[in-house]
């Protein structure tokens, strides 16, 4: 224990920076959220209660928003706003209506009927009865529903990270992905930590708050002060031009090619590049992409033939594949593929050499003898793909009796435990070199080739074609062995993307070496 201890704090020492900056975009993106509930649900849950006819209407709306999951309404908003900060203010506001709202409307219409005909006989108008007797009164209900909607966006916006949000998500995802307990302890304590801070603040507010709203509009204007600053930053930061912004889907190797391609960009043009790693899965990056938020990403010739434009592979050849792929993605979405590099990051099925050497297993084909022995897990793409299990049960004719769909990063973790007998993998990942795991033989050939190529919107090239003699210096390099490497750095030597990007730049020649 002591040495787990010890662990997670030298942890927190070195990524110390990594942590203050997603607690920071946590507590931004937080009371945003928080204060827009705030100055939506009060107003509204006093007008309805001059409204009744509406009251339950519109509090049964605010239930429907409240019933979406979190994820799915996440989901929602990338085609509809986009991805970053903005969708998921709007996503956790959504979320933070109904306490409010509800406590709001039932503090003040649980006021003292006697009370109110006795404020009335004074000569008190409506705006004084509201002010002197109802909100005092209805006041500790009102700041229950605050309290609940502060903790559920705390908790609710570490989710925040997956359409590229930040926030302590970020840490989460990245331990996910890792299979490293510390990183995400390093975002769940924060993240839990926060909410219990908040709460304390908002609950010494109440106690407060008897006899005057004074308290009540100090902690507002403090709020307001706090999340003002970096917005501001933000709005001059969008008006810069000349940036261009990259994408990456959910791992190691995304984040550190597209560093790759930012070390590039800016070392042989005058634009700037920022990157938004961790998007989530492949569709949440591809309509990042067809809506402009992102200006291009890395992409696989495989995904691009079978999940966008919904063909066969003409061939199992790469330069064929290829062509395919740079011909339909154009005509059908005016999107770019730019060289691709060497290696193939195919889709895999791996087992543990324990269970390989248990069933002799060699190749994809071996399995269908004991399909009704093993578990499978596999990804929530893999299962639905035409190029994963539907591929395989046609063609291969194995049909496992149980299959666990999983996140990705989970897949390797629960393979090495036992919880599971088979996974797909991608050929380049890391965890095939930490675990030493055996890669079955695609013998049918079901796989197409999945080779790593820029894809842009045409937009983009347009108006920076300099970009397309730039990022074709990597086309024809990186092998699978280099990328399965580098992917291990990543994810399990804790090396930062961006340090190997540069160290595999520099040693190809196409990066000047920093000079300390």
């Amino acid at each position: 224990m002591t040495e787990h201890i010890h662990l997670f704090f030298q942890l927190m020492n070195e990524r110390q920076d990594l942590l203050i900056n997603a607690l920071w975009e946590h507590i931004n993106m937080s009371l945003i959220s928080l204060l827009i509930a705030v100055f939506i649900a009060v107003p509204l849950g006093i007008i309805l209660t001059k409204k009744e006819s509406v009251a339950e209407p519109v509090i049964g709306t605010s239930a429907v928003l409240h019933t979406i999951p979190s994820l799915a309404l996440l989901g929602f908003m990338i085609p509809l706003i986009g991805i970053g900060t903005v969708p998921a203010i709007v996503a956790l506001t959504a979320y933070a209506l109904l306490p409010i709202l509800r406590n709001t409307y039932t503090g003040i219409k649980e006021v003292d009927p006697a009370l109110m005909e006795a404020a009335r006989g004074m000569g008190m108008g409506a705006y004084k009865q509201l002010h002197r007797i109802q909100l005092p009164l209805a006041m500790p209900m009102i700041m229950a529903g605050i309290r609940t909607s502060m903790v559920l966006i705390v908790g609710t916006a570490t989710l925040a990270s997956l359409i590229g949000a930040g926030g302590l998500g970020d840490l989460i995802m990245l331990g996910i992905q890792r299979s490293n307990n510390y990183y995400i302890l390093l975002g769940a304590i924060p993240a839990a930590m926060l909410a219990i801070f908040f709460d304390i603040i908002l609950r010494f507010t109440e106690k407060f708050s008897g006899k005057s709203l004074k308290p009540i509009g100090a902690v507002i204007l403090i709020a307001l002060l706090t999340v003002s600053t970096p917005a501001v930053t933000a709005m001059l930061e969008d008006g810069e031009e000349n940036t261009i912004v990259l994408g990456g889907k959910l791992g190691a190797e995304p984040e550190i090619i597209i560093n790759m391609y930012k070390l590039l960009i800016e070392q042989d043009s005058d634009l700037e590049v920022d990157l938004e790693p961790g998007l989530g899965g492949t569709d949440f990056v591809f309509q990042a992409l067809q809506s402009g938020d992102v200006d291009g990403y890395l992409e696989f010739t495989g995904t691009a033939i079978t999940a966008f434009m919904d063909e066969e592979p003409v061939s199992n050849e790469s330069e064929e594949a290829f062509e395919q792929a740079r011909q339909g993605m154009e005509e059908e979405f005016n999107m770019i593929f730019l060289d691709p590099m060497e290696y193939n990051n195919t889709y895999a099925l791996a087992v543990t050499r324990d269970i390989a050497e248990e069933h002799g297993l060699e190749t994809i084909s071996d399995l269908q003898a004991v399909d009704d022995q093993l578990t499978a897990g596999f990804t929530y793409e893999f299962t639905d793909r035409s190029d994963g299990y539907p591929g395989i049960q046609d063609l291969y004719g194995v049909n496992f009796s149980n299959i666990q769909t999983m996140d990705a990063a989970l897949r390797s973790r629960a393979l090495v435990s036992g919880d599971v007998h088979v996974i797909d993998a991608y050929s380049t990942d890391g965890y095939l070199i930490e675990y030493d795991l055996v890669v079955l033989e695609d013998d049918l050939l079901l796989f197409p080739p999945y080779n790593g190529a820029p894809l842009f919107r045409a937009e983009t090239l347009t108006e920076h074609p300099e970009l397309e003699g730039i990022l074709n210096q990597l086309g024809g390099r990186i092998t699978e062995e280099e990328m399965q490497q580098m992917n291990y750095r990543v994810d399990y030597q804790d090396e930062d993307a961006e340090t190997v990007a540069r160290e595999f730049l520099v040693q190809e020649g196409l990066l000047e070496e920093q000079v300390e």
